[in-house]
């Protein structure tokens, strides 16, 4: 039988909950904690802690943040007619760091998957609306993952939004800047060309 210490087993199956980290990649950082970055451990611990105590959801818009709202819905200087709906905080942070967006954002926290029991009640839908409701907003910008699940809960919102008589639009979906015709995947070169635009002279 394999030598284990259930100290360490417990902290590489604490890791291994982490999104995108498997069992080995577990052991590794387990190990380098232990073996070299002692200090670390208790920083991390620490930083853990205290984000667990602070952080919350923005009470308007539902993106992660230190105080009852986040600084984007804070600050005066966005463009109030623009809403962009992303699936997760780390949508925001992508599209913040493009500098190409200066509306404001709500946060679902995922899509619709019916087969893992994620329904529409599990978006926060309640708070989309009121946000919808506060009226302002010309145009809702969709911009959930190309995935079917996020194609399903775009039309999904679209219906919403549409409802409530604002302009839904969805984001683009195509060949990447810089990249090759003959290297591009079918699903994306389909989406290229059924997205296409006029050239403006």
């Amino acid at each position: 039988m394999a030598y284990t210490v259930p100290v360490i087993e417990a902290l590489v199956q604490a890791l291994r909950q982490l999104p995108g980290v498997g069992p080995r990649s577990a052991r590794r950082m387990a190990y380098a904690l232990l073996e070299r970055k002692r200090p670390v451990m208790g920083e991390l611990a620490s930083a853990l802690a205290h984000a667990d105590q602070v952080v919350r959801h923005c009470e308007r818009c539902n993106n992660l943040s230190d105080a009852p709202l986040c600084g984007i819905c804070q600050s005066a200087r966005r463009n109030p007619k623009l809403l962009c709906v992303v699936e997760t905080p780390a949508d925001v942070s992508a599209i913040e760091a493009t500098g190409a967006f200066d509306g404001y954002y709500f946060v679902l926290m995922g899509h619709l998957s019916p087969l893992d029991g994620i329904g529409p009640e599990a978006l926060h839908l309640d708070r989309f609306e009121r946000l919808l409701d506060e009226g302002g907003f010309e145009e809702v910008i969709l911009a959930t993952n190309p995935t079917v699940e996020g194609e399903a809960t775009a039309h999904f919102l679209a219906d919403l939004v549409q409802r409530h008589g604002l302009r839904a639009t969805r984001i683009a979906h195509g060949v990447p800047v810089g990249g090759e015709l003959e290297f591009v995947d079918r699903g994306t070169l389909s989406s290229a060309l059924s997205g296409r635009r006029a050239i403006e002279p």
